[in-house]
């Protein structure tokens, strides 16, 4: 108890990464459901972001990764122009293991005891299947399946969405949006890699995948012979010629080990939370790599779950999902003007936001 109070408890309340409205810890035991689910912020509208499902190795871990993961929405919701704040919610333990159809009921009913503060979603661990099971407990639940009154996939925008941030990247370093000939790699190719393989192949980009999940990149290599494949992150950010860099697996990608050896001169990739503590967005920019922010380009899948709240319709999601590419150049832009790096940048523009809406309610 005494760490979670030491570290939970000052990222809620004293650090600058806090800043939490609600944290609520909840528990089945005849489901053995043990689950957090955190509020961010509120100041734009309901709190909306995915159930993470993963076994990790203490509770407060987990507290600090719905903590992190919370406070990311809040800016890809503003960032992305959504009508929502952010939230997010973590299930404690291994879904190959405890996933169950009256654990997910157990959850559905803390989503719903919230009363709407909090909407959610899919995430790592969770997909549409049980989003439909979430449902039929909780009305405040999104990325259900199309039988049942949803927009299905959200791993499908989410790509799109990364793939314009890699446009706008490529425009403003090499003067063309075009990713012909230019070698990405990507490392994690699940949900929303696998999506993103084949928007490159299509534009005829060079792709070099690896995932620590075997059948995930036999998938690909069935699929596509002429991707390459190494064995693992590490020999991935090494590869020779690499032009961007996309981590598209667990956060954390980016750190003191990974930035001074990294070959390729973008990042821009799907997973959430990528600089692995603050001052990351600086060396990359000491070591004239762009990042482009990952709330940012990631949120296709955010637009597509929110845009299911009012009956969804795809062509509109995917045309404000385009839109990633202009607010990806606006971010590189501000980032110039103020002399900041990107991720400073869209903290600025998303804060600023936030603060417009907080204050304007507060009137």
């Amino acid at each position: 108890m005494t760490d979670v109070s030491d570290g939970v408890l000052h990222s809620l309340f004293q650090s600058d990464q806090g800043g939490h409205e609600q944290v609520v810890l909840c528990q089945d035991r005849a489901s053995g459901l043990k689950a957090v689910i955190a509020i961010h912020s509120t100041a734009l509208g309901p709190a909306l972001g995915g159930t993470r499902f993963y076994p990790y190795a203490t509770e407060a871990e987990a507290v600090a990764d719905a903590l992190n993961l919370a406070r990311g929405m809040s800016y890809k919701n503003a960032m992305a122009g959504l009508d929502h704040g952010g939230g997010k919610a973590v299930i404690i333990g291994d879904p190959d293991r405890i996933k169950s159809e009256e654990l997910l009921l157990a959850y559905g009913r803390f989503v719903a005891s919230l009363g709407g503060r909090y909407v959610t979603a899919c995430d790592v661990g969770t997909y549409v299947a049980d989003m439909d099971v979430v449902a039929r407990e909780c009305r405040w639940t999104t990325g259900r399946s199309p039988e049942n009154g949803g927009a299905g996939d959200s791993s499908v925008l989410t790509a799109f969405g990364v793939y314009q941030g890699m446009r706008a990247s490529a425009q403003h370093l090499w003067g063309d949006p075009s990713l012909r000939g230019r070698t990405v790699g990507i490392a994690g190719v699940g949900k929303v890699g696998h999506h993103l393989v084949e928007h490159l192949l299509d534009e005829g980009a060079r792709v070099v995948i690896t995932d620590v999940r075997q059948d995930a990149v036999r998938r690909i290599a069935d699929r596509h012979p002429d991707v390459g494949v190494v064995a693992d992150t590490d020999r991935l950010i090494r590869v020779e010629d690499l032009d961007i860099y996309a981590p598209c697996a667990l956060g954390g990608a980016l750190d003191d080990d990974s930035v001074p050896v990294l070959t390729a001169k973008v990042v821009c990739g799907a997973a959430n939370n990528q600089l692995a503590h603050p001052g990351v967005e600086k060396d990359l920019a000491d070591a004239g790599i762009l990042y482009a922010p990952d709330y940012v380009v990631n949120a296709g899948g955010v637009i597509q779950v929110a845009d299911e709240l009012h009956g969804f319709d795809f062509e509109r999601c995917r045309a404000k999902a385009a839109k990633i590419f202009d607010t990806t150049l606006s971010i590189f832009a501000r980032a110039k003007t103020d002399g900041i790096p990107p991720a400073a940048a869209a903290d600025r523009i998303a804060e600023q936001r936030m603060h417009e809406a907080g204050a304007g309610r507060r009137l």
